[in-house]
């Protein structure tokens, strides 16, 4: 199951894809019985695949030169030893012998020479094929030829196979398929650790084990996007009673180090893929890694997690929506925890020992990551940015001498603000340790663009254990941008009679409602966008990697000028502030994908999921309309529903209904403010002139009886104009009359309602002066003038004059 190339749709393009001290060798588990093929993996299997970076591009000198890296950079010392060569080696038949071949321009000296090279390294060599006639790229696979492959693999000297799931398999279920290869591989005269990649579509856990595997793939591939490791750690929940020495869930391959994901993303992959005790398999280039992915990799506390053994893989403890929290028991009594913060704000995140199955009064909570040890009396609290995760391990009773856990965290009334009023920031220092610190000093950095007035001291003389302290800011600026505002903040104290410090990062974001009346949602600011295959595309279809690749939007035939193009599993988020009602969209599978794909797309608004359809390749776009009174963010999703390599998945003219800001305090002219709606018996509706004849902005200065009013709205009977007052509003004053530019004619009644209830009316005539009004608007939230004909319609000129609004 490889990812699809637009440029050859016809072509299947493929898949091949600890306290120091304390523990210092993880524990590895006695296999319960001989598995088929030998205790080749008592532990999860460590070692890198080519696929993932270099999918087809391949050959000796780059297996060698990752040999290479492999033992330099300090991977293979720490427990990385299988090199593994994906999809592409071989050649595009069988030999006379009938016998698989290596491609002789990418492997001119042959597989042997080249595991013999990379067994004197003191590696493993592995080796990949498919249950079926050809493999993903389509190269000859192994399916009715599973002895003489797995005698030929032996003779080279192979170690690893990767099995995959490619190619015609004339209706063979998998489990037999797979068990024909186990088979060969046990009278190969060699051992060969066995790697199933069935995708997890007929729930290889349940017998993987059974024919001879040694792991499993529990899902499709991954691609190095959040969306993808996201899916794919969703994908693991419910499997942990499956895994164990010789018989490993697999989430796939590791993406740690590869260009789609940040360090941060980076970091929560192979703290999860750890606590899982998944295989790991890095998929980067090693000869280029720079030192930071270097360390991750090969993070002995980090590895340690994942190489130690006692009954069961690592598990969701928690799920908060947004937030997470998994955990996993040790051998040595102590737990291992990840806190996972998948959600585009920052966020504190917590969890104790009473729920991680501690007991004890004391705690010695060691950060796998920067390598500090702390004491908690039973909370572990961590400031995680966002697409990050924090990794503890913790161990009952608190080491004498460690500092206690502090945390700092700035935080703001809400995540969204308009950016007209000041901002409230607190800093919170929390003492999660087992005694008092004292003298704290907490500084906020004031973000570019703002002034911070400090809300009281920012110093705190003493925090009990157990207790939090606070200082507060008021932010402000002049008519901010909408934009991420990042809050840093930082605090020093006394423990211990030395001075410990800690910094944290908040934000909120400034918003902008949409307009108000309808608009569409792909030419609106996101909060945030994941997608399982290039950037999310405004108003064209997903196409390939690179942004901006895309063609038009086109579904089933039909072609949407305006849209979004995403790819499953992918999100992305609006602000709508609760001003907006409706949501229509025309959802599907783009036409540059054929007939293939199948997706769920579904719209959340506020965590809560108000609708959903779901689409495929061979039909067309489904409506959805969906009611959003009183969201504030919308979310849109696209999930895969199997195979997620054709999910181009369109939002065809996403289009929001909305009323906009109400007006703001103090006294406003109403004209000025944008309508939610507009119709006119002639011409346009005109803002600050009369309505003139029938093309737009051609009236004249507003005039009754010889009168010149400055502001207001030039209109004609039988026409109405709708405004949002968000029940902010008291008074509308304002005058109406017939325009001088008809002289003498025209006679209209012109009337004032609120939320469908009249409130005020009036009738005025060519030949009388203008008429005025003033109406109590108290509570009111859409605000309607209507302009009704009182006799022949011609001459219907007719003014709001000066309308002045009142609102708090």
């Amino acid at each position: 199951m490889r990812r699809l190339l637009l440029t050859s749709l016809a072509a299947v393009t493929a898949i091949a894809a600890c306290l120091p001290g304390l523990s210092p060798v993880p524990a590895v588990a006695v296999p319960e019985a001989d598995p088929p093929l030998g205790n080749l993996a008592p532990t999860p299997p460590m070692g890198w695949n080519s696929w993932n970076r270099f999918e087809c591009n391949i050959n000796e000198q780059l297996i060698r030169e990752t040999a290479d890296a492999l033992v330099s950079s300090g991977m293979a010392a720490a427990g990385y030893k299988y090199v593994n060569i994906d999809d592409c080696w071989m050649a595009s038949q069988r030999d006379g012998a009938g016998r698989l071949a290596a491609d002789p321009a990418r492997f001119p000296s042959g597989i042997k020479v080249l595991a013999d090279y990379v067994h004197a390294k003191g590696l493993k060599l592995g080796i990949y094929s498919s249950a079926g006639s050809h493999t993903c790229q389509g190269r000859p696979a192994s399916l009715y030829h599973e002895e003489v492959d797995a005698r030929t693999w032996a003779e080279w000297g192979v170690d690893l196979l990767k099995y995959d799931n490619c190619g015609q398999q004339d209706g063979i279920p998998a489990k037999e398929r797979y068990k024909r290869m186990g088979d060969a591989l046990a009278k190969a005269g060699r051992p060969i650790l066995y790697s199933i990649c069935e995708w997890g579509q007929n729930q290889p856990w349940l017998w993987g084990a059974e024919v001879g595997g040694h792991l499993w793939r529990t899902t499709g591939d991954i691609t190095d996007t959040w969306a993808s490791v996201m899916d794919l750690l969703d994908q693991q929940v419910g499997l942990e009673a499956y895994s164990g020495p010789n018989k490993w869930n697999d989430p796939d391959m590791l993406e740690v180090g590869n260009p789609g994901l940040t360090r941060g993303e980076s970091r929560a992959h192979m703290s999860l893929w750890s606590l899982l005790n998944a295989p790991l398999i890095a998929g980067n280039d090693l000869r280029s890694m720079d030192s930071w992915t270097r360390s991750a990799l090969t993070d002995p506390d980090v590895l340690a997690v994942n190489q130690d053994w006692s009954g069961r893989q690592g598990a969701k403890l928690r799920d908060d929506g947004l937030t997470e929290v998994w955990s996993k028991k040790m051998s040595d009594g102590s737990v291992a925890v990840v806190l996972l913060n998948r959600s585009p704000e920052t966020a504190v995140i917590s969890t104790t020992a009473a729920a991680l199955g501690l007991s004890g009064t004391s705690y010695t909570v060691k950060d796998l990551w920067s390598n500090t040890t702390r004491s908690s009396a039973g909370t572990v609290r961590a400031h995680v940015p966002s697409h990050d995760a924090a990794m503890f391990r913790i161990t009952p009773g608190a080491a004498a001498g460690v500092p206690p856990l502090v945390t700092v965290e700035p935080v703001s009334p809400t995540p969204y603000v308009d950016g007209a009023r000041p901002v409230d920031v607190q800093v919170r220092v929390h003492n999660d340790g087992t005694e008092a610190v004292s003298d704290a000093r907490v500084t906020l950095t004031t973000p570019e663009g703002w002034e911070a007035t400090p809300g009281g001291s920012a110093a705190i003389p003493s925090i009990a254990a157990g207790q939090t302290g606070t200082a507060t800011w008021k932010l402000s600026a002049d008519r901010p941008d909408p934009a991420t505002v990042v809050l840093n903040a930082s605090a020093s104290w006394t423990w211990g009679q030395q001075v410990h410090g800690a910094t944290g990062s908040g934000r909120f974001t400034v918003v902008k409602t949409p307009p108000a009346g309808k608009s569409f949602l792909s030419d609106q600011t996101w909060l945030y966008a994941d997608n399982g295959w290039g950037p999310i595309e405004r108003d064209q279809s997903v196409g390939e990697q690179a942004a901006g690749d895309g063609r038009p939007l086109t579904i089933g035939g039909a072609v949407h000028a305006k849209g979004l193009g995403m790819h499953s599993p992918g999100s992305v988020g609006f602000y709508l502030g609760s001003q907006c009602s409706r949501f229509t969209v025309a959802a599907g599978i783009d036409d540059e994908v054929g007939n293939n794909g199948q997706a769920r797309f579904e719209v959340w608004g506020d965590g809560r999921r108000l609708a959903q359809a779901e689409a495929t390749g061979a039909g067309g776009a489904v409506p959805l309309d969906v009611a959003v009174t009183g969201v504030t963010t919308l979310e849109l999703r696209v999930d895969p529903m199997g195979e997620n390599l054709y999910d181009h998945s369109d939002w065809g003219n996403p289009e929001v209904t909305c009323v906009g800001t109400p007006p703001p305090a103090g006294e406003s002219v109403l004209s000025d403010r944008p309508w939610l709606y507009a119709e006119n018996a002639w011409g346009p509706l005109e803002r600050n002139q009369s309505v003139g004849g029938q093309g737009r902005n051609d009236g004249r200065p507003m005039t009754v009886a010889g009168k010149v009013y400055p502001n207001g709205l030039g209109g004609h009977a039988n026409g109405k104009v709708g405004y949002h007052l968000g029940g902010k509003c008291s008074r509308l004053n304002l005058a109406v009359g017939i325009d001088d530019e008809v002289g003498d004619l025209g006679q209209v009644r012109f009337e004032v309602w609120g939320d469908g209830r009249r409130l005020a009316q009036a009738e005025a005539t060519g030949a009388g002066g203008a008429v005025p009004l003033d109406v109590a608007v108290t509570g009111v939230t859409t605000l309607e003038l209507r302009l009704d004909t009182a006799g022949s319609p011609d001459y219907d000129h007719a003014d709001w004059l000066n309308p002045q609004l009142t609102c708090a």
